[in-house]
């Protein structure tokens, strides 16, 4: 089959554009880059304009096939083949041994953060603990909503009911970033506490010669 001799060329992308077509139905690029925002796109970052070129290469390893409509915006509709839906189950048949990447740059700063001012790390850790508190009380209350939601009968194939799935994971991950930026300014107040008892016995010691 073609998608067999071109698996090699497919990529994660490749496999949540054929994902999302088999779930959601014929969509366009604008359609899966609102599909991604609503579920995966809070916390798996990858350029979203993969969203609009990778379609058409699918097209080209017969994966997917694309329509245009005749009127209005001509906007190009892409839907996934036989062929398409074969590949993503021959992916999901193989479990992913790769490692999980975590690409944060507060905590390459945080790295290097003696190599800069004595408040570098304070500083570092003060914006990162207020941008994933932010984060973490948007999925919380997400999630209140999730749970009023009335999912469609016969649990509908929607973006709405699958969010769920991945808004676990990002409640999870925020609450593990807001406790290790909380700990990381814990130790500087400690720090400061040591440096400041340390100077105090220092200046006591001057008095006393």
């Amino acid at each position: 089959m073609v998608w067999m001799m071109s698996t090699t060329d497919l990529s994660l992308t490749s496999y949540l554009v054929l994902g999302l077509l088999a779930r959601e139905g014929p969509s366009t690029p604008y359609d899966l880059k609102r599909h991604v925002a609503a579920t995966l796109g809070h916390f798996w970052s990858f350029p979203h304009a993969l969203l609009y070129t990778e379609p058409p290469r699918l097209v080209a390893l017969c994966l997917l096939t694309e329509t245009a409509e005749v009127h209005g915006r001509r906007r190009r509709i892409f839907s996934v083949t036989t062929a398409g839906l074969e590949a993503l189950r021959a992916w999901l048949g193989r479990p992913s041994q790769e490692p999980t990447e975590l690409r944060d740059a507060g905590l390459l700063q945080l790295f290097f953060a003696d190599l800069g001012s004595s408040q570098a790390a304070r500083s570092i850790a003060t914006e990162q603990l207020a941008q994933h508190l932010v984060r973490l009380s948007a999925y919380e209350a997400e999630e209140r909503r999730e749970d009023d939601v009335t999912l469609p009968r016969g649990g509908g194939q929607t973006v709405a009911h699958w969010r769920g799935r991945t808004l676990r994971m990002g409640l999870l991950y925020e609450r593990a970033a807001v406790e290790f930026w909380s700990g990381v300014l814990a130790d500087e107040d400690l720090a400061e506490e040591a440096t400041d008892r340390a100077r105090a016995q220092d200046d006591g010691a001057r008095i006393r010669a």
